[in-house]
């Protein structure tokens, strides 16, 4: 092997060690109890989880029919560190005793067979041990971007998932080609990549309830981490938190439609204007003026407060820089100096 494939081998394996982030089940509750009635007669699919660590799959599974689900479909892949984890795979029905091989699991029902009184994940545990149709294996390696995945992407109505973020463009590029809904974990940052901000700015997707405080996800024994104030272990799971770690969607919600209270009027000296831009600067969101009716630069934290039938997004300040991101702070002043990242909005 050269040293020019090892090396570009080495950067793969980095960027796929980077991905390996497995969410609490405490923030998908958080989150997706703001859009139960969204998911009634639904088929909801999970493309980028291990259904046997996935807590993903562990709360559809375990709410199937709260939620009123049609379907739930989930399917895992290859390179997954930790499959078969929790419930050996040896023991589901369909499946080979290795308990490596990618496999999709479709669950169309869960009834309390073993008589509890009660419909919960012991119920699953049991559909998947001695029901062989509901667990199959998958034909490739179970990326998203596959032919069989993409199959039963088109069969679903809802997706809700935590995707690799280093592959988060592609992957919202190929929810938006097949015009599904969906509901999915992302970096802050996406907000300012060149292929989501347009959709952002279309209202053809934003940003989910629960985006305040911190998330933690379980990542690899193996994850180096090497800030201490981002890393816990609790009873000898590893956990990271990585900043500011958002929900996407386009599934409607209440957030979305409540009004932004604006407190503070307009004033010349409070609010200049910047140097190369005919708008106004605004510090912080609460700072919004309520009576001015031009063009504003708001941070980037706007989007999470964003209510279309109150603000317009207009436009971005900068351009593209090669990395794909906004290059904000190269292209605009203010009093001579450059700012940090700016989108620019309008009050209707």
């Amino acid at each position: 092997m050269s040293k020019k494939t090892l090396n570009k081998n080495l950067r793969k394996a980095k960027k796929s060690k980077k991905d390996e982030f497995y969410t609490q089940l405490v923030d998908i509750e958080k989150e997706l109890k703001h859009y139960k009635a969204q998911f009634r007669g639904k088929v909801v699919y999970c493309n980028c989880d291990d259904p046997f660590e996935s807590n993903f799959f562990k709360y559809f599974a375990a709410n199937f029919n709260s939620q009123g689900l049609k379907k739930l479909i989930t399917t895992s892949y290859v390179k997954s560190p930790i499959v078969g984890g929790q419930l050996p795979l040896f023991e589901v029905e369909g499946l080979k005793p290795s308990g490596k091989e990618p496999f999709r699991i479709e669950i169309k029902e869960v009834t309390d067979t073993n008589n509890d009184g009660a419909i919960n994940l012991k119920d699953v545990e049991y559909l998947l041990k001695h029901n062989k149709n509901t667990a199959t294996p998958l034909r490739g390696n179970g990326d998203f971007r596959s032919d069989e995945c993409i199959k039963l992407l088109k069969k679903a109505d809802i997706v809700v998932t935590n995707p690799p973020f280093s592959l988060f463009r592609e992957y919202v590029a190929q929810l938006i080609e097949y015009d599904k809904k969906f509901i999915i974990l992302g970096d802050q940052n996406a907000i300012t990549y060149k292929e989501i901000f347009p959709l952002i700015m279309d209202n053809k997707i934003w940003l989910g309830v629960d985006n305040g405080g911190t998330k933690w996800f379980q990542v690899p024994d193996d994850y180096d981490i090497t800030t201490e104030s981002r890393k816990k272990i609790v009873n000898g799971v590893k956990y990271f938190s990585m900043g500011r770690i958002m929900w996407y969607t386009n599934l409607d919600t209440l957030k979305r439609h409540q009004e932004f209270p604006l407190y503070k009027k307009y004033s010349p000296k409070e609010y200049p204007k910047y140097d190369n831009y005919d708008a106004i600067n605004v510090n912080r969101c609460s700072d919004i003026p309520l009576d001015y009716k031009g063009d504003m630069g708001v941070p980037v934290t706007f989007v999470d407060k964003y209510n279309p039938e109150q603000f317009e997004i207009i436009g971005h300040v900068g351009s593209v820089g090669a990395d794909g991101v906004y290059s904000f702070a190269n292209a605009i002043y203010l009093n001579g100096k450059k700012l940090f990242k700016r989108i620019l909005i309008k009050k209707k």
